[in-house]
């Protein structure tokens, strides 16, 4: 089966899914509970421009990982399927590495939530998935892959520079302190690859994200986008092409 073909079954399965799964309501979500930037980001202010820069891009398209031992057999082989959807849809390699290397991803288990720092480093980084059972929390399928995406190099959708085309941030559900967390780029930082906005995409925030009411703080300008937004099921096909143009892949679809 060729991956075109595998990506359409799984996408309408994931569409069935989502649209007759009730709303849940996001407060809770620990891609948004850790109080790091947007949530799930370790950020250095000075690096925001890593989507357009190679020089946050994993050389050759290999990623270096290590799975720290506290992290039991189902928990790593969940992480690893992540790793296997990303290699399936594009040209990246996922790489274990020892702990005694000097840049790798280093994929933790500790209290906190989800995050990590965007895009490669050159040094060891933390990738953190706090403990769930699997199929909820950072444990999520997408939710991995939305963080093993950060660490390659993306932010989230909705912070990108023409973003205000496509949704409306309601400030008057977000939560008092955490407006920042809803700060758009401008052209200059964030490359869009010549892809449309994606609300579909696993590194969407739900339209709940950081609401103090139950609110959407993030309102679709598409009537029934909301039902995809902050998906945690799988890359969509935007995503797949992002990664592969960033990446300089021969596989888009």
């Amino acid at each position: 089966m060729n991956c075109f073909i595998l990506f359409t079954l799984l996408w309408s399965s994931f569409l069935g899914d989502v649209l007759a799964a009730p709303r849940s309501r996001q407060e809770t979500d620990p891609e948004l509970t850790g109080g790091y930037y947007e949530g799930d980001m370790l950020l250095n202010p000075q690096l925001r421009n890593g989507l357009r820069s190679e020089t946050y891009r994993w050389p050759n398209g290999i990623v270096n990982y290590y799975i720290n031992r506290d992290i039991d057999a189902a928990h790593r082989n969940q992480i690893l399927l992540g790793m296997r959807f990303i290699e399936l849809y594009s040209c990246l390699s996922f790489k274990e590495v020892a702990p005694d290397h000097t840049e790798y991803v280093n994929i933790t288990a500790e209290s906190g939530g989800c995050y990590t720092a965007v895009g490669y480093q050159r040094k060891v980084q933390q990738l953190n998935l706090q403990t769930y059972p699997l199929d909820t929390g950072c444990y999520r399928l997408g939710t991995i892959m939305h963080e093993l995406l950060h660490a390659v190099g993306f932010y989230h959708q909705q912070s990108t520079w023409n973003r205000d085309e496509f949704v409306r941030i309601a400030t008057e559900n977000i939560a008092d302190g955490k407006e920042h967390n809803f700060e758009k780029y401008s052209e200059s930082l964030v490359e869009n690859f010549d892809q449309t906005y994606d609300y579909g995409s696993v590194m969407h925030y739900t339209p709940y994200g950081f609401s103090k009411n139950g609110e959407m703080t993030i309102v679709p300008l598409e009537e029934g986008a909301e039902k995809v937004m902050g998906q945690r099921l799988q890359l969509s096909r935007i995503d797949i092409n992002k990664l592969n143009i960033m990446y300089k892949c021969p596989l888009q679809i």
